[in-house]
């Protein structure tokens, strides 16, 4: 059984340039990856300023970037955030929301994404309100697909923390609200997880009353303490009979474009293997296809200072032995390390808190 593997471009931080999405969905497309979901937390024309229009220089490379993807063999989709509406969903914001979607739809996209993630709630019938919003843009909208992220995407404890408690049976009555076309997407057992086993994903199947497409946040590394490493290393924690329970797997990549292309190889591996899979193999595999052997070989010897060591544990003279290194290879991956070694791809939590 296969799963339709996608990128869901969802992190904090510096945006990508469309040059490196081109180049992660020509390096994915080949290993099944089907669908790309733009919803980069950055853009804040769909997030914070959501009810304003998209400069139209920007506009236009979407719609440009949608074509190619299809030309890929790609569903393009957008992620909106239409920030906190569920809190007071009245005229003006049904308006609002009514001229961003007649935008959407100009630019042409296959899936419409409704994200609800990481907003503090006030509404008291929390998922009946989200299921009614959903419902309404279905009605205006000339995407294929419709999906939603739900304000509590995990059972992690944290969203309770920091976006307060969640509803009693807020997945069971969004699943039993929403119309059964609607894709839900889910996180795991943390927003994110180390494991997601078969036994999960069966038991919030049955809350939602559909499979849900898994958002894995891996390799994605923002946040003040994540964009201090690489994650580089083959997939783990994810077998093979998980598709069995699954609509989809979208990961949200790493800062990096170019390197996170070695990961997300490495999880279509892992389904295409099943119990065959071994991630530090499928890593070198991956790594080969997208540096070239002798850029390869030089990042799987620094594994160990790139993804677990970290910015805080490189001395001045490793930083400056590393940059020389890393310096000598003409190739984008090694660039991106470069920028890394120098603290470009730093997120701090005031980024977070305000994209």
């Amino acid at each position: 059984m296969t799963t339709p593997l996608g990128v869901i471009e969802g992190f904090y931080g510096p945006l990508w340039n469309w040059q490196e999405r081109r180049q992660l969905v020509r390096s994915l497309a080949p290993h099944g990856y089907r669908f790309y979901l733009y919803a980069p937390k950055a853009d804040a024309f769909l997030r914070r300023r959501w009810q304003e229009p998209h400069p139209p220089a920007l506009a236009a490379e979407l719609a440009e970037f949608g074509r190619f993807c299809r030309s890929e063999g790609v569903r393009f989709g957008i992620g909106l955030s239409p920030f906190e509406i569920f809190n007071n969903f009245n005229e003006q914001a049904r308006e609002a929301l009514a001229a961003k979607l007649s935008w959407l739809d100009r630019i042409g996209i296959d899936e419409l994404a409704i994200l609800f993630d990481d907003m503090r709630s006030g509404a008291p019938d929390l998922a009946q309100t989200q299921a009614d919003i959903v419902h309404w843009v279905r009605e205006r909208t000339s995407a294929g697909q419709i999906s939603i992220c739900p304000s509590y995407y995990s059972d992690d404890p944290v969203l309770d923390r920091v976006f307060g408690e969640r509803p009693s049976d807020y997945l069971v009555t969004l699943g039993r609200k929403l119309d059964h076309s609607v894709n839900i997407f889910w996180t795991g057992e943390e927003v994110c997880s180390r494991e997601i086993s078969p036994g999960h994903l069966k038991r919030i199947g049955n809350l939602l009353g559909r499979k849900p497409v898994l958002w894995d946040n891996y390799p994605v590394n923002d946040g003040d303490r994540m964009s201090q490493h690489l994650h580089l290393r083959g997939f783990t924690g994810r077998p093979a009979a998980n598709a069995a329970h699954l609509t989809g797997h979208g990961i949200n990549p790493a800062l990096q474009p170019t390197l996170t292309a070695i990961p997300a190889i490495t999880l279509a591996e892992s389904y295409r293997l099943g119990p065959e899979y071994q991630y530090g193999q499928a890593f070198r595999h991956a790594a080969r296809e997208i540096l070239g052997r002798e850029l390869a070989e030089q990042i799987h010897t620094d594994l160990l200072v790139l993804q677990d060591g970290g910015l805080g544990r490189i001395g001045d003279e490793k930083r400056q032995s590393l940059l020389r290194t890393y310096d000598a290879f003409d190739h984008p991956a090694a660039n991106e390390i470069l920028r890394w070694l120098m603290g470009e791809f730093q997120v701090t939590d005031e980024m977070v808190a305000t994209q």
